[in-house]
């Protein structure tokens, strides 16, 4: 064992400087206060953040959708767009960073974000092993809670996911490591505030929204101290809630009771740790058309950033297909954004046209090629929809 001397050090030096890290966190976090009043403010500052890839493309689509719902604030001043470039893979990677500093002065200037996909890299990619431009944001806004809606109501699913965003096994996904040629660790984090802020936030929304049942998914029968943390604050948590059925499942039966006809309708608002939040939530917008039809909010006390769940489609940019490019889920997210900033009216206006677009008329489909129509030629048949919704 001696010949492992020095790597263990090493291993140990890295540890507990990521011990250290996350225990400031904590108290970070322990001493924030309550949500952003978005009533009391004379302005609200929405960022636009395109991203790379195809996410530019949506993103300003899914902008001007909500400019013209909005056209009446913007007019008065109420509402103010900040247009934030620099967050391309190009640019993070020639700083190295997931989020260059000016890019992340101009998002901390803004009350609530709408952002484009963001290309992650990955092993065998030209680019740096820098961390995923998402798990960034979430962090540095402390972007909490990311909250997914699926709705299928002829099938019965009426789903929303409250995954904990900045938590569990991503928190410190790009900093594990090789304690040897053959041997690497990763880390998962867990902690007691973590977990109560998104378990409450889960609660909350199913008694204002009067949702009978509560589900806390984990593995915490086999990772036993943090998904069992996990799991044991959120029971405590659902107590204070007596009206609402509150219950516990496996990550890997869950997956498999989605797809059971009979067993998914009792699903209504679920509670997870960030990696299985991640992985149920793409299987469940498969039942709604895929992950192109979802977005998705990441929300914090102070911030909040709305956007799609899937990536920056490089390929259909390289084929010259970005014009083609979906909006779907960038237009769901900008429905929780209008919801958010207190817009329930525009809100629904919006959801009600995407489901007449998208399920309903089809009168124009996205295809992603020439097949189908644009992305602006979508936009368009939204707009209209509203406007005929609206008379």
């Amino acid at each position: 064992m001696s010949n492992y001397d020095a790597q263990i050090k090493t291993a140990l030096d890295k540890f507990e400087s990521l011990l250290r890290q996350q225990l400031k966190r904590n108290e970070d976090i322990t001493s924030q206060k309550e949500f952003l009043d978005f009533e009391k403010l004379d302005k609200i500052i929405i960022g636009v953040c395109g991203g790379d890839g195809i996410g530019p493309i949506i993103t300003a689509e899914a902008q001007r959708v909500l400019e013209f719902l909005l056209k009446d604030d913007v007019a008065k001043g109420k509402i103010e767009f900040n247009i934030i470039d620099g967050l391309t893979i190009e640019n993070r990677a020639a700083v190295n960073k997931a989020i260059p500093d000016d890019v992340l002065a101009e998002l901390k200037k803004c009350h609530v974000i709408l952002k484009g996909p963001t290309t992650t890299p990955r092993a065998g990619d030209p680019w740096p092993n820098i961390e995923s431009a998402n798990v960034a944001m979430r962090k540095e806004l402390d972007l909490f809670a990311n909250v997914r809606p699926v709705k299928v109501p002829e099938q019965g699913i009426d789903w929303t996911f409250f995954r904990e965003n900045t938590e569990g096994g991503y928190a410190l996904g790009s900093q594990g490591m090789h304690v040897t040629d053959d041997v690497a660790f990763d880390f998962v984090v867990t902690t007691t505030e973590g977990t109560e802020r998104i378990a409450r936030l889960a609660y909350d929304y199913a008694r204002k929204n009067k949702k009978e049942r509560v589900s806390v998914i984990t593995k915490a029968n086999v990772v036993k101290t943090t998904d069992g943390k996990f799991l044991n604050i959120c029971e405590n948590i659902g107590k204070e809630y007596p009206e609402i059925i509150s219950d516990e499942w496996f990550i890997d039966i869950t997956t498999a009771k989605l797809i059971d006809e009979k067993r998914r309708k009792d699903f209504k608002v679920f509670i997870l740790p960030n990696l299985y939040g991640d992985i149920l939530t793409d299987e469940a917008a498969e039942f709604q058309g895929g992950v192109g039809t979802a977005g998705s909010a990441n929300l914090g006390k102070r911030y909040a950033m709305f956007e799609a769940i899937h990536g920056s489609a490089p390929r259909m940019m390289k084929e010259g297909r970005g014009i083609y490019a979906d909006p779907c889920s960038m237009l769901r997210a900008t429905v929780l954004l209008l919801s958010h900033i207190g817009y329930q009216k525009e809100a629904d206006l919006l959801e009600r046209a995407l489901d007449i677009c998208m399920n309903e008329e089809k009168k124009l489909t996205i295809t992603g090629r020439d097949t189908g129509c644009t992305c602006e030629q979508f936009g368009n048949y939204v707009m209209e929809t509203v406007t005929n919704l609206s008379k």
